[in-house]
């Protein structure tokens, strides 16, 4: 496909004095390129290249003639802003951790759950042995990836490999490190495929890799490597394993979340739609997400965050739509009970016949020491595990072991579903993409156009579990798991119990997307990780299998909270994208609504003010009483006494069921208002108190001490207060902070609102767009954009984006680069 480049290219070189001089204050190897002319085909007029215009806060905005060098263009500035994060997750999946950190240090988390280096690398090294993402790359569109996609994933090795032969390191991150080396199409797939899997077997990696089975009977093959001795584990007990489960797939205790809304034009000012989105990501580490915008004329115009290494924007905007992703309550795994053959514990039985397990023999090198190899044992379900997590034992024993069935390791569609979203030009045309796509392992989706439209939809890759397969095919384990969490638990030995497929899905064992539960065109549409049900509290969704969700359940506070503040949003009307600026940094604390008038009164009835503390201790208390009671109720920086509930609450939720926290019990007819009205004679609420002060007291932190005093992060030497709070505390901008009382309360935010965007259109030719990266572009302490927009995040202010080319143009901080390919 030819796209006419040229003119626009000219003009971008042509723009004017004030354009040339800021290109030629680039560094030199950026500007080494000449400026294009009429007589070139792209900026390079040879390999691959892109024009990238950087405006405020160091945004790229990406310009290329097809979809090669629109992936060179992004691979470049990636690097450019996060060279040692990416490097760091291209020895993540190359199985090299080992090899370069050392066996028994800790992985980030970002790429997977394995808690050691070793676990991790046996688990990508076999994905890398087994070729699984070559295989994945060569089949054929729609199941597998688009040439637009391969396309753009050559692009962008290309660019991050140009990048590293043309720039010198200046993170001290990887400075100098010897594990920073090129990159491939398949090194950049397998880091998608890592992302596909996150929520299945990228969550299982220790319990696959530790997998052994028990002593073999005489006359069964060896094993080809040594291995560990398998560990005698007891059956799970069904009813503990349920609340396991349902701690394990709990989506609120996960390290990513989100807030989406979408408004309606019968809502809004302007009878434009409006989105707001505010995913909640970890700060560090390679699910950090990253800004750009992506064109190619008369193709592809698209602004967004892209979740650092992918090629594509994940969450954005273009002309006429917008849309985010929220983390979704479907369960996107399921087990499988083998039976096992009596005289072979590597082989099971299905309807009577044994079938051997296949081995994958892998081996990882060693920092100063031998390889290591160990075996990883797959069935024609999955690999064999022996835990999901540190609460869910599934012990292989010589009659039973248990296989993971994971649809999203088949699945290489995610960045062909946002690469189809941003070309989407309406709330339809959103649900058209995510209906041909395919592709979204973990996530809904909820959208808003120009014209008015809202959209809602947990169209996503989930083992096709129906409750009927489910009550036929269940385990006991199963029937246990299945209703708390909706992890099925199938009998594994019966072929009738195969998991069937649906006629518009894409992938055989998976639901189609007629299957997923959707909203449209409601006045609002809202997700805060709970199930579909509450999408908009006026028009609930039902009829949905287990494995989707719950339905007519508690909701988390964070949900309450957001239905109530999107719900009167609406009602008011009128709405514009300033309303939806002022939603994210409003800070409102539902469980101070619900709960802190209550306490302070607790407090103040408590015989001379004193409280027992957990270690017997009596502590008064007289003091917290009145600073409870004049909160005002929110996690504003400047908040005088929200430090105060926060610690109060968490201890007091930690240790109290909520049959016992509330005298109005959780009502399925009143799901947003209940349960509520603190039970003040709870025995948790004075042993809470007095642990508070006691611990606030010992830190030398005043009781009433402003939140953003102690709730911070250090950015070169400078302490940032930042607003917000924890998930038990329902607030919408969430922000999650370990406590650390020596380093004066919360001095590191871990997770929390990450890239935000609201968006909304008012007629004009351009979409209206604020955004803001909360951590900036850069994990480099010597970049400019290293801490520049986490200033403005403490300072509630926005970021104005820049869509149009007259916006981008003008920009008074415009620079120009022309990267290239040298051949």
């Amino acid at each position: 496909m030819q796209f006419r480049t040229r003119p626009l290219l000219r003009r971008v070189a042509l723009t004017g004095a004030a354009l040339l001089a800021a290109a030629a204050a680039l560094p030199q190897a950026a500007t080494a390129a000449p400026a294009p002319d009429a007589a070139d085909s792209g900026p390079s007029g040879g390999g691959l290249s892109a024009v990238i215009r950087y405006t405020e806060n160091g945004i790229p905005h990406i310009l290329a003639k097809d979809y090669a060098h629109l992936g060179f263009g992004t691979g470049w500035a990636q690097a450019a802003d996060q060279v040692c994060v990416l490097a760091d997750g291209f020895v993540t999946v190359a199985g090299e951790r080992s090899r370069w950190f050392g066996a028994d240090a800790a992985p980030d988390l970002s790429l997977s759950s394995a808690t050691k280096n070793l676990s991790s690398d046996l688990y990508f090294k076999g994905v890398r042995e087994s070729g699984t993402v070559e295989k994945l790359l060569a089949t054929p569109a729609p199941a597998g990836p688009s040439k637009d996609l391969r396309e753009l994933m050559r692009g962008w090795a290309a660019g991050y490999n140009a990048w590293l032969a043309q720039n010198k390191i200046t993170d001290p991150a990887c400075k100098g490190a010897g594990w920073v080396r090129p990159v491939s199409t398949t090194d950049v797939a397998a880091r998608g495929f890592a992302v596909s899997v996150l929520g299945g077997q990228g969550r299982g990696v220790d319990g696959i890799t530790a997998a052994q089975p028990p002593a073999r009977t005489a006359g069964a093959s060896p094993q080809t490597a040594p291995q560990p001795q398998a560990q005698a584990q007891p059956a799970p007990d069904p009813a503990t394993a349920a609340e396991a489960a349902k701690a394990f797939f709990d989506s609120t205790r996960y390290d990513m979340g989100s807030n989406a809304v979408a408004f309606a034009g019968s809502t809004t000012a302007s009878g434009g739609g409006l989105l707001l989105g505010n995913p909640h990501y970890p700060w560090q580490g390679g699910r950090r997400f990253w800004q750009s915008q992506q064109t190619i004329p008369g193709e592809l115009n698209v602004s967004g965050g892209s979740l650092l290494g992918t090629v594509v924007v994940n969450i954005g905007f273009n002309e006429k739509a917008a849309w985010s992703h929220t983390v979704a309550t479907g369960t996107p795994v399921n087990l499988h009970q083998l039976t096992l053959d009596p005289a072979d514990p590597t082989a099971y039985l299905v309807d009577g016949k044994s079938e051997k397990m296949t081995e994958r023999n892998v081996s990882v090198q060693v920092a100063g020491g031998a390889p290591v190899t160990r075996t990883q044992w797959w069935t024609r379900y999955g690999p064999v595990i022996t835990g999901l997590g540190t609460g869910l034992p599934l012990p292989w024993t010589t009659a039973t072991a248990y296989a993971l069935n994971d649809p999203n390791a088949a699945n290489l569609r995610g960045s062909d579903t946002a690469l189809a979203l941003g070309k989407a030009r309406s709330v339809a045309g959103v649900q058209a993409a995510l209906k041909r796509t395919q592709g979204l392992p973990w996530v809904n989706t909820v959208a808003a156009d120009s014209a008015g439209g809202t959209l809602f939809t947990q169209t996503q890759v989930l083992p096709r579990i129906t409750d009927e397969l489910a009550a036929r095919c269940s385990t006991p384990l199963g029937r246990a798991t299945y209703p708390s969490s909706g992890l099925a638990v199938l009998d594994g030995s019966r072929a009738d119990c195969a998991l069937g497929s649906d006629p518009d899905a894409v992938q055989p064992g998976v639901f189609g997307p007629g299957r997923a539960p959707t909203l449209l065109n409601a006045p609002y549409a809202e997700n805060s990780n709970d199930s579909a049900w509450l999408a908009n509290a006026d028009r609930p969704l039902t009829g949905y299998e287990r494995i989707w969700g719950t339905v007519a359940t508690p909701r988390s506070l964070r949900t309450r909270g957001a239905v109530e503040d999107v719900a009167a949003m609406a009602a008011k009307g009128r709405l514009t994208v300033a309303d939806l600026q002022a939603q994210q940094y409003a800070n409102r604390v539902p469980a101070g609504d619900l709960a802190a008038a209550d306490a302070a009164k607790a407090c103040a009835a408590l015989p001379g003010g004193r409280a027992t503390g957990t270690d017997g201790t009596a502590v008064d208390v007289s003091a917290a009483c009145g600073v409870l009671a004049a909160w005002d109720r929110t996690a504003d920086s400047a908040s005088r006494g929200a430090l105060l509930f926060d610690r109060f609450w968490r201890r007091l939720t930690a240790g109290t069921p909520a049959k016992d926290l509330w005298l109005v019990p959780f009502s399925a007819a009143d799901p947003v208002r209940t349960p509520r009205t603190l039970n003040q004679a709870a025995p948790g609420v004075g042993r809470a108190l007095a642990d508070t002060v006691a611990e606030l007291k010992a830190a030398g932190i005043a009781l009433d001490a402003p939140l953003g005093e102690h709730q911070f992060v250090v950015r070169g030497g400078v302490r940032l207060p930042v607003g917000g709070g924890t998930e038990a505390l329902g607030v919408w901008n969430k922000i999650e902070a370990p406590w650390d009382a020596a380093a004066g309360g919360y001095p590191e935010v871990v997770h929390g609102s990450s890239h935000i965007q609201a968006v909304g259109w008012d007629g004009g030719p351009c979409p209206v767009a604020r955004t803001l990266l909360t951590y900036g572009q850069s994990a480099n302490p010597n970049s400019p954009y290293y801490a520049d927009q986490t200033r403005l995040f403490s300072q509630e202010r926005w970021v104005k984006a820049r869509f149009c080319e007259r916006d981008i143009l003008t920009s008074p901080k415009l620079k120009v680069l022309w990267p290239r390919e040298r051949r």
